[in-house]
């Protein structure tokens, strides 16, 4: 069976934006791919709320740096045949860096971890799938995104990414195609959304698993 780690924020831990809770565990796009693949894959949902791609949240009550996680879950979760990177949104947070090309410096350096992590004899290295988060979006009321994310900058993520995919020799996947944002905040996805994603991966994840 292959592994997939799914390595994301709040939108891969599945935040409500209605309730602040958390989506029933059917519609979360982890769970949601691993269904589309059937028995041939175990998904390992490893999303955390306010998770930056390389950035620390001093303020937060965990350690929210991406950069610093991953090399403890690559660890933890080998032999992996696939890493999904879903992260930048919290990037945007005018506190802790704000712009995209600053979630790009992050991701690239995620990727690079993977690639150079002192992976034991015989482990093959797991692939890498990027995925650019939706733009964000203004809120029913008028109101910008929670905690003030620029639009501007979340709509530069997908040619960013993009960017680095190809220059890294990973994959890409620009969610924005298929999924956008709640109204309510601006940011995170409702359930519907939420599962399309995961199933709009599904293919996407079977071409590097399979092919």
């Amino acid at each position: 069976m292959k592994q997939i780690l799914a390595f994301g924020d709040s939108l891969t831990w599945g935040a409500d934006p209605v309730t602040g809770g958390r989506h029933p565990f059917a519609y979360r796009w982890p769970t949601a791919l691993s269904e589309a693949l059937e028995d041939r894959v175990h998904v390992i949902s490893e999303g955390l709320g306010g998770r930056t791609t390389c950035f620390d949240d001093h303020a937060a009550p965990n350690e929210r740096n991406g950069v610093r996680a991953l090399p403890m879950l690559l660890g933890s979760h080998y032999p992996l045949d696939l890493v999904i990177i879903m992260l930048g949104t919290n990037d945007l947070k005018p506190q802790l860096c704000g712009f995209a090309n600053g979630a790009q410096g992050g991701i690239r350096r995620l990727v690079q971890l993977v690639h150079l992590y002192p992976w034991k004899t015989g482990i093959e290295v797991p692939k890498v799938l990027i995925v650019a988060p939706p733009a964000c979006c203004q809120t029913a009321d008028g109101r910008p995104p929670a905690q003030n994310r620029s639009i501007e900058e979340s709509r530069k993520f997908a040619t960013l990414y993009e960017t680095v995919a190809k220059e890294t020799g990973v994959a890409f996947f620009n969610a924005a195609r298929v999924v956008e944002p709640s109204p309510v905040d601006g940011v995170h996805l409702d359930a519907e959304n939420t599962e399309k994603l995961g199933k709009a991966l599904a293919p996407v994840a079977e071409k590097l698993l399979f092919d």
